[in-house]
């Protein structure tokens, strides 16, 4: 389990093409502090398995399936990407119940800069709009942020300085994909109570 707190801006350093996956190997000197083969790492919000780890770098296999559901298959050497462990059993859970199992993908739609924050819409697949509510929790590139406001296709977020500086949320531009990853418990609570979509 994660908690959206990022910890470092790490970075694409070579990828292996494969007939139905791709390998990719990454630098993030945070993250592979004690690394070991099999443990987990999130990838822009995508929870991948460490399969080789040397010095500061890590070589992670993503399978078709997740390149299918999530943004990776866009990055390329030199991309940036928010890197983070996961959370350890009494740690506090500085943001929110994030599994790094991605919902789908949303694309920058437009970002107004202010002058101590900025707000971001991101575009919403219509299959997930009913997960997101204002001043609920949504995870964005695997970062851990508060809906401003909810609409049937988008929502907003603000970002704070230290995010738009640590985050790859500081670099993404209209146009650009972003993974989306709605809160687990609404997930639950729906099928719990045996409704879709708001029937029964």
């Amino acid at each position: 389990m994660f908690t959206g707190i990022v910890e470092e801006l790490g970075e694409i350093t070579a990828v292996e093409t494969l007939d139905d996956a791709c390998r990719f190997r990454l630098r993030g000197p945070v993250v592979t502090e004690g690394a070991r083969h099999g443990d987990s790492i999130a990838v822009n919000g995508v929870c991948l398995t460490v399969v080789d780890h040397e010095g500061d770098e890590f070589t992670a296999d993503v399978m078709a399936e997740t390149l299918d559901r999530s943004s990776l298959g866009v990055l390329a050497v030199g991309s940036r990407v928010n890197l983070e462990r996961p959370t350890a059993v009494g740690a506090r859970l500085g943001g929110h119940i994030v599994q790094g199992h991605v919902d789908g993908t949303g694309e920058i739609l437009d970002r107004k800069p202010s002058e101590h924050w900025e707000i971001v819409k991101v575009s919403l697949p219509g299959h997930l709009a009913r997960y997101v509510v204002e001043k609920g929790s949504i995870t964005v590139d695997g970062i851990s942020l508060t809906v401003v406001d909810a609409g049937p296709d988008f929502f907003t977020v603000s970002l704070i300085p230290t995010t738009l500086a640590l985050t790859t949320l500081g670099l993404k531009q209209p146009g650009d994909p972003v993974n989306l990853e709605v809160d687990v418990i609404a997930k639950y609570v729906e099928r719990l109570l045996g409704t879709q979509g708001g029937t029964r």
